[in-house]
């Protein structure tokens, strides 16, 4: 399973190309090779690089959804709206398309922060509203997700 760590500021080219961060490029080294997948994130105004793997066990899920329901038609739609595969080039680059650079607002200062299996690239801006506006409740928030967990492990 993977696990990334860390978040990073970097800059986005006027072409659309970021370099990935060598903190990330070396936990990824196992798995660079295989490709990437970048979708526009559901709650935020971030985009999601799957690898290739995290994608296509996601991709499962979402595979078993019935079509012939409505709401998950719809879902499915705007869930892949966008999707792009992408690949790291020989210099550790990654193209964002116009149209998911334009949804992000990605404009030269970037953040490129772990979200376990998962990387979020955020205007800098923009994450730091949202990393902001959620220090308000997060103590709230951690109660309500992780307080009564059930988690046998003994996480505090």
């Amino acid at each position: 399973m993977l696990n990334l760590i860390g978040t990073y500021e970097c800059k986005i080219d006027a072409k659309g190309r970021l370099m990935l961060p060598q903190a990330f490029k070396k936990q990824l080294a196992p798995i660079l090779q295989d490709g990437f997948v970048l979708k526009r994130a559901v709650f935020q105004k971030c985009l999601e690089l799957y690898p290739i793997a995290e994608w296509n066990t996601l991709s499962a899920k979402v595979n078993m959804l019935n079509r012939f329901n409505k709401k998950n038609d719809e879902f499915i739609r705007r869930f892949n709206a966008g999707v792009k595969p992408v690949e790291v080039d020989s210099t550790g680059r990654i193209l964002v398309s116009k149209d998911l650079g334009a949804f992000a607002s990605l404009d030269k200062s970037i953040v490129v922060n772990a979200a376990f299996n998962i990387l979020e690239i955020w205007d800098k801006d923009l994450y730091e509203k949202a990393i902001d506006e959620a220090t308000v409740d997060f103590a709230d928030l951690a109660e309500e997700v992780m307080g009564d967990s059930d988690i046998p492990d003994g996480l505090s």
